[in-house]
């Protein structure tokens, strides 16, 4: 009897997760979910190794909801763990829909709003929690969460956990709950810090890998543009999303939320219509965060300005660009800041910003995904700035830092007593002549 390939028949999934997963659009699984969800079925822990968008949420959601089956009692047997809220929000979102013909019920978590309304939903029992760490813990200690039914625990964004400091947070929940349970753990990337809390978390995994770690979306072109200063990549930014047929969706990641925010106010207006942009960092409250990525996800907001607060798991389908304005400095976030283009067989462009002071940090990316991102010569419209004396000494500071990260004995540009001057190609001199040029047109 010739056996059925290639769909989610084949995980011998009941009728009613069959029936959630056709009405949501899934066909074929993908190769994290054809490799792990037997392995999850089967009981086993599993370290899984996959990029934002491989469709992990349901490689383990669907196993999950399977040991589950339906409601029973008032207390959660399962615990998903996010870094984020909008990730936790997102996680939630997907197990409501595939488990919307059951009567399982699931909770999310997370900070930056009250915690009455999550309280009274747990009250009213539940099955399986989402959370994030900080919240958990939080009313873990209010004595309104109860761990001792738990039997499941999924880690997902590990990585991302491990950079935000959540390490404290889940030791002391590794301590609380039961010890007999199946854990899964998964991680865009497995560094020293993954692999650590891999031994603690994980009884003899499986190891599962799709992608090669670090690797960027194949669906993605990435292109570099080599700028002198902030002005000036305010100047290109702007001549590239004046093209509204192409910019139709993007994304601007930003180092800080200050920077962010400078970035939205210059655009508002000037440049973006003002009910087209947003901007959306850990000082904007949770409903604002919310409104924001919604009426991005429906189309009718065209630019969100953001920090790596939505670096990771948010699932938008069509972002046409992401802008790095900034290089990140969390090197695996520029995979996952770029992976937010390029999703569900869409082709997308990533394009980033470097300043001389930031090639260091782009060469340890390149290291790092394997491959030089091709540079891109600036269009000849864009003027070229002058760089002002705090900018340059600001530059300068972190050159030095970057030496002493490779040589403790450095002791810096400033003890030497020579004027410093950028490599070439960020040299300012016939950029200002040209600018002197057109301005003496402009003039006559």
């Amino acid at each position: 009897m010739e056996t059925t390939q290639n769909t989610f028949e084949q995980f011998k999934l009941n009728r009613q997760l069959l029936n959630a997963i056709e009405e949501a659009g899934y066909t074929t699984p993908t190769p994290i979910q054809e490799q792990a969800i037997p392995l999850a079925l089967a009981g086993q822990d599993i370290l899984g190794i996959a990029q934002t968008g491989t469709g992990k949420t349901a490689a383990y959601a669907l196993p999950l909801l399977m040991r589950i089956k339906y409601a029973q009692g008032q207390h959660a047997r399962a615990l998903i763990m996010a870094p984020t809220r909008e990730l936790a929000m997102q996680i939630s979102e997907a197990i409501i829909q595939l488990s919307k013909y059951t009567d399982i019920r699931t909770v999310v978590l997370f900070g930056g709003v009250g915690p009455k309304s999550q309280i009274e939903a747990i009250r009213d029992g539940v099955d399986i929690i989402v959370a994030t760490p900080g919240r958990f813990m939080d009313l873990y200690f209010r004595e309104e969460v109860t761990v001792k039914h738990l039997n499941v625990m999924i880690l997902d964004e590990a990585d991302k956990m491990m950079d935000m400091g959540f390490m404290p947070q889940i030791r002391k929940l590794l301590e609380i709950i039961p010890v007999k349970r199946q854990n899964m753990l998964f991680s865009a990337t497995f560094s020293e810090k993954v692999e650590r809390l891999s031994h603690e978390f994980l009884e003899f995994p499986t190891r599962i890998e799709v992608t090669p770690q670090a690797t960027t979306a194949e669906m993605v072109s990435q292109t570099l543009y080599e700028l002198p200063n902030f002005h000036t990549k305010m100047n290109l930014l702007s001549h590239l999303l004046r093209d509204e047929e192409v910019f139709n969706r993007v994304l601007i990641f930003t180092r800080s939320r200050e920077v962010a925010g400078l970035v939205h106010q210059y655009l508002l207006g000037r440049v973006v219509r003002e009910d087209a942009l947003r901007v959306i960092h850990a000082n904007k409250g949770q409903n604002t965060r919310t409104n924001a990525m919604e009426a991005f996800r429906e189309g009718s907001v065209r630019v969100m300005v953001a920090t790596d607060v939505v670096s990771r798991g948010i699932d938008i389908t069509e972002v046409s660009h992401v802008i790095n304005f900034d290089v990140p400095l969390m090197y695996e976030d520029y995979v996952h800041r770029i992976g937010r283009t390029g999703r569900a067989n869409h082709v997308g462009q990533a394009i980033t910003f470097m300043t001389f002071a930031d090639e260091y940090h782009i060469r340890k990316i390149e290291k790092m995904i394997r491959m030089e991102i091709p540079r891109t010569k600036l269009p000849a419209e864009i003027e070229m700035m002058e760089t002002p004396r705090n900018e340059m000494q600001d530059m300068l500071r972190e050159i030095d830092n970057q030496k002493r990260k490779e040589d403790p004995t450095f002791l810096g540009a400033f003890h030497e007593k020579k004027a410093y001057r950028p490599p070439s190609k960020f040299n300012q001199k016939d950029s200002r002549a040209r600018r002197g040029a057109s301005s003496r047109t402009k003039k006559r």
